[in-house]
């Protein structure tokens, strides 16, 4: 556990490709919940890069590209939807729970994900990872989600942990902006996958 230097006193986890591999999950609700509201059909390739946006930063990529307003709340609410009716395939990225396992009732330990609490629980719920932490922060805590460093300032005053003493695990490039701008070393968990 190398990763983990001496003198961190708190680790924050993303959620979403960091725990879970849920991407290929969201991607298809999101994929089918557009094409119903629009009326055409989204390349898949389209979702690459947007993994680690909010909800709503996504839709106002996909309101500039079209022009014009859409349904945003029927758009989250079926995307939702059909992520949750599959999370029976959903699986646990095992390099990095094998971490957050390795380290409970030894640090405290947080989640803060981009993702909705509805989402976030329902994920760490069925795969039983929410007993591993002291806080679950999610996109419904803050007013500004990743890559502003909200998420992450509020997790280390959950956890009572300075947040230059907060180390984080993301796989996203607005995570670890997020956490550099909150003073927080971070891990690239992509690096850590095979």
């Amino acid at each position: 556990m190398s990763l983990v230097r001496a003198g961190t006193r708190g680790l924050i986890f993303d959620c979403d490709g960091t725990l879970v591999d849920s991407l290929p999950l969201y991607r298809e609700g999101w994929l089918a919940a557009l094409e119903d509201a629009i009326g055409q059909g989204v390349p898949p390739e389209w979702f690459h890069g947007h993994g680690g946006m909010s909800e709503h930063m996504v839709l106002d990529i996909v309101e500039q590209r079209l022009g014009r307003v859409v349904d945003r709340d029927g758009i989250i609410s079926s995307a939702r939807a059909s992520m949750l009716r599959k999370l029976h395939v959903l699986r646990e990225i095992t390099v990095v729970t094998d971490i957050a396992r390795a380290y409970h009732g030894r640090l405290p330990m947080a989640v803060a994900s981009n993702g909705s609490r509805q989402v976030v629980s329902a994920c760490l719920g069925h795969l039983g990872l929410e007993k591993l932490f002291d806080v679950i922060i999610t996109i419904d805590d803050v007013n500004h989600p990743k890559p502003a460093p909200d998420m992450f300032l509020l997790a280390a005053r959950s956890l009572a942990c300075l947040p230059a003493t907060c180390l984080v695990f993301e796989d996203s490039p607005e995570g670890m902006q997020a956490a550099t701008r909150a003073g927080m070393a971070h891990v690239d968990v992509n690096t850590l996958q095979g």
